[in-house]
């Protein structure tokens, strides 16, 4: 699932690319993504592209006119934007392919929105304000932007696993299931720790680890063409998806915890006083 560093760096790459070139054509593909109708999204031909920017996990790509247009995207667990330097111009034809919306702009280049699988929860919305879209709205503070303060009054004011807490866009926006991990990894917190529970030293560490391994993942995606970022992504992982492998920064195993259609990676010595978590489904909770 692209987080805050890799839908910070498709913004970036989006603005860098196509930013001043006008739309030539939109077209929905699988139309169950589009989630507005009101603009329609025919409404994107035409205009320039401005820029591109995020809200959370959300990439927000506006459009010049009156008013300014936003295509707001949530690319959720298996969605992805393919830049390419030369599309059709004829619009592709719906069907049971990846593809969910196409722009394509006025140099023959432009971007599919992609989404894998057979669970299809890419969203896509055309608004005149961001705050028009749900999820956009009830997101809280960006996990970049909160202030030491308020992250903990985040934590206190809910009695809740801390890995929960972290991939709660309402309560943190940007993290999701890896750098939650990567995360609780760097601050040596079991994901099972309780929130409200973590003493004054650990929820500095979690804050410094939070601020921490975003910038890190930050640098490295930013500047990154669309093609490559996930292969930058897994690359700077400690622990996310590398379960059986020595811990990069004691050499213990790296164990996994799996859940109904995910999972989570830890390093019982760096995290956990070297206990292995059971499933959690079946065990009582570690602090």
């Amino acid at each position: 699932m692209p987080e805050l560093p890799e839908v910070a760096a498709l913004a970036a790459y989006l603005t860098e690319r196509a930013g001043g070139h006008r739309v030539e054509r939109a077209d929905p593909v699988a139309f169950s993504a589009l989630k507005t109708y009101d603009p329609p999204l025919s409404a994107l031909v035409g205009r320039e592209l401005l820029d591109a920017g995020r809200h959370g996990k959300f990439l927000d790509v506006r459009f010049a006119g009156e008013p300014v247009l936003h295509l707001v995207v949530h690319l959720s667990r298996a969605g992805w934007l393919h830049y390419r330097d030369a599309l059709p111009a004829t619009p592709p034809r719906p069907g049971k392919g990846p593809i969910a919306l196409r722009v394509r702009i006025d140099d023959g280049s432009g971007f599919d929105l992609t989404e894998a699988g057979t669970q299809k929860r890419l969203a896509a919305y055309v608004v005149t304000d961001p705050l028009e879209v749900p999820g956009v709205a009830r997101l809280g503070p960006d996990a970049l932007e909160v202030s030491p303060e308020r992250f903990a009054e985040l934590l206190g004011a809910t009695h809740r696993q801390i890995k929960g807490v972290l991939t709660d866009q309402q309560t943190i926006a940007g993290v999701g299931n890896a750098y939650s991990d990567e995360i609780l990894h760097a601050a040596k917190l079991s994901p099972f720790a309780l929130s409200d529970r973590l003493d004054e030293a650990a929820v500095a560490r979690l804050y410094e680890a939070l601020r921490g391994v975003l910038t890190d993942a930050l640098k490295r995606a930013v500047g990154q063409r669309s093609a490559t970022l996930k292969a930058e992504k897994r690359s700077g992982m400690a622990v996310h998806g590398r379960a059986g492998l020595p811990c990069p920064v004691c050499g213990d195993t790296v164990r996994e915890v799996s859940f109904s259609g995910t999972s989570l990676q830890y390093c019982p010595t760096c995290q956990t006083s070297g206990r292995p978590l059971a499933d959690r489904r079946m065990s009582r909770l570690l602090k």
